[in-house]
């Protein structure tokens, strides 16, 4: 049987070598890069674009005063509606995102 190990970016150690390396460049400007081989990136990618499906978010610990009817509301399904109501305010945080973001196109376009 084969023993697998597993290494976080944390556990490895740079060496002198590696460090100097990233030195040098981070020391290159940006006009040095070579984006030939990367295509643009059009309105109609972004549209079509997800989020990371394994992205998940550090939770915290709040305390939250909601309407009575409102926490009944969540309850009423059994239980996960503090993961339900995370939704709720998350679609509704990147629906405002969205939003401003369309602005701030709109701003772009008419200038």
């Amino acid at each position: 049987m084969k023993r697998i190990a597993r290494t976080t970016l944390n556990e490895h150690r740079l060496t002198e070598k590696d460090k100097r390396e990233l030195a040098e460049l981070a020391a290159r400007p940006d006009s040095e890069i070579d984006f030939s081989d990367i295509p643009p990136l059009t309105e109609k990618f972004w549209k079509n674009a997800v989020r990371n499906p394994w992205y998940r978010p550090r939770k915290q610990q709040v305390t939250l005063r909601i309407d009575a009817d409102v926490l009944a509301w969540l309850r009423r399904d059994g239980k996960g509606y503090q993961s339900r109501l995370n939704g709720l305010l998350r679609n509704a945080m990147l629906e405002q995102q969205r939003g401003k973001n369309e602005q701030l196109r709109g701003k772009k376009k008419s200038a």
